[in-house]
């Protein structure tokens, strides 16, 4: 029984491993953004908005409508601008721009 409790508490323990970058470029990567840019984004992201935005930034892959693997960052933020939060949409939109020129 204590086998079992441990092995639950070592897998409890990774999963929480996770940084906030990671999880938030996974939630973009999931919206169809590029590899490269969503990890650029989810690091100037995960600085700039509270934990409650980040979530709401996983409601991003329910807006999908078309092939994700060419989703630009203009189509990006049109999605974004319906999570109705201008601080979002402001932080999306500098990131994508600059991590756009950079890629």
């Amino acid at each position: 029984m204590k086998r079992i409790a441990m092995i639950g508490a070592a897998s409890l323990a990774l999963s929480a491993c996770a940084t906030p970058e990671t999880r938030v470029s996974t939630a973009l990567m999931d919206a169809g953004l590029s590899q490269p840019i969503a990890a650029c984004m989810a690091d100037r992201m995960v600085d700039r908005l509270s934990l409650i935005q980040l979530n709401k930034l996983n409601g991003l892959k329910k807006l999908r409508g078309q092939d994700m693997r060419k989703v630009t960052v203009e189509q990006f933020l049109r999605r974004t601008r319906a999570l109705q939060d201008p601080e979002i949409l402001g932080v999306a939109t500098s990131s994508g721009l600059i991590c756009a020129v950079k890629a």
